[in-house]
């Protein structure tokens, strides 16, 4: 139950945390603090593995991608994974320009050269053996082109128009730490584990509210001790077999998804599951959000 604040706004919370997928479908890197560019936090989503028909591939097919752990340093967006050396791209560099496809999503992008490709090939084909599989698929690591105005869908968005890179829909993902522990409560007594909110691979988790708020939120504003940063929930998240993929193994179970089944499916979204909101960017780029910032939001009544 909600008490009224001093603010006027129906929930005031803080940023619990603050995460960057740099590579489509990879892990992310936990930040202290990161700039809000138009198209959503500092290089996420910035990169891409693609098939050799250019279309993007992810955790859905491919579960060992949760694996690939990014890092920057001097420069390199350096990967790491097991049984892999290490992989060093230039974050500003890039090779021949060629065509990917997100979803219904056409679009331009950079491909980052035969050795990038070769990792993420071998990688993704290893077997139980630490052997490639014969026969394996080619994949490729792309960049996306910032010349390329790839905008969020204006239905969902109230209009507004939002860019973004190479996330599935929207430029910012949000969901709270109070949604992942009443999933747990949920998990724990079907006697399943415990998750983290990495299944659902959000860029701003939430403290300080009840589960599942940032379903009902009209408005996000963060003070950021400038300019204040509003963000726009959205769209609810329909989820695929992405959460039943353990983070830390790669191992995937069906037992996040059957749990959700029971609680968040979502008349909205044609009985889908759903979990976090799709937001898009109203005002504040430019600013740095850093985790314990304050949050302010209303709620939507419709």
């Amino acid at each position: 139950m909600h008490e009224p604040n001093a603010s006027g706004s129906d929930i005031e919370a803080t940023i619990a945390q603050l995460v960057i997928y740099p590579v489509k479908s990879c892990a992310g890197i936990a930040m202290t603090e990161v700039v809000l560019y138009d198209t959503g936090l500092d290089f996420d989503r910035a990169w891409m593995v693609v098939d050799a028909d250019g279309v993007f591939v992810s955790q859905r097919d491919h579960p060992r991608m949760a694996l690939v752990t990014p890092q920057f340093r001097r420069g390199e967006l350096v990967l790491r994974a097991p049984g892999m050396l290490a992989l060093h791209v230039n974050v500003d560099g890039v090779e021949d320009a060629v065509h990917v496809e997100v979803w219904d999503d056409r679009m331009p992008a950079f491909d980052m050269g035969d050795i990038a490709a070769q990792w993420f090939t071998d990688f993704i084909s290893l077997t139980e053996a630490g052997l490639p599989a014969a026969n394996a698929p080619k994949f490729r690591l792309v960049r996306f082109d910032p010349a390329h105005n790839r905008l969020a869908s204006k239905k969902w968005s109230g209009g507004i128009e939002a860019p973004f890179q190479f996330a599935d829909g929207f430029p910012i993902l949000v969901t709270s730490s109070a949604s992942v522990d009443a999933l747990n409560d949920r998990l724990a007594a079907g006697g399943h584990a415990a998750v983290d909110a990495r299944r659902f691979r959000p860029n701003i988790v939430l403290a300080g509210v009840e589960a599942h708020d940032e379903d009902r939120l009209q408005s996000v504003t963060i003070d950021t001790g400038g300019e204040a940063v509003t963000l726009l929930p959205c769209k609810p998240c329909t989820r695929c077999t992405i959460p039943n993929v353990d983070p830390a193994t790669g191992a995937a179970s069906t037992a996040v998804n059957d749990t959700l089944q029971g609680y968040r499916a979502n008349a909205q979204m044609e009985g889908a599951i759903t979990f976090g909101m799709n937001a898009v960017i109203q005002g504040g780029v430019g600013a740095t959000l850093r985790v314990g910032q304050r949050v302010r939001g209303n709620f939507r009544f419709d």
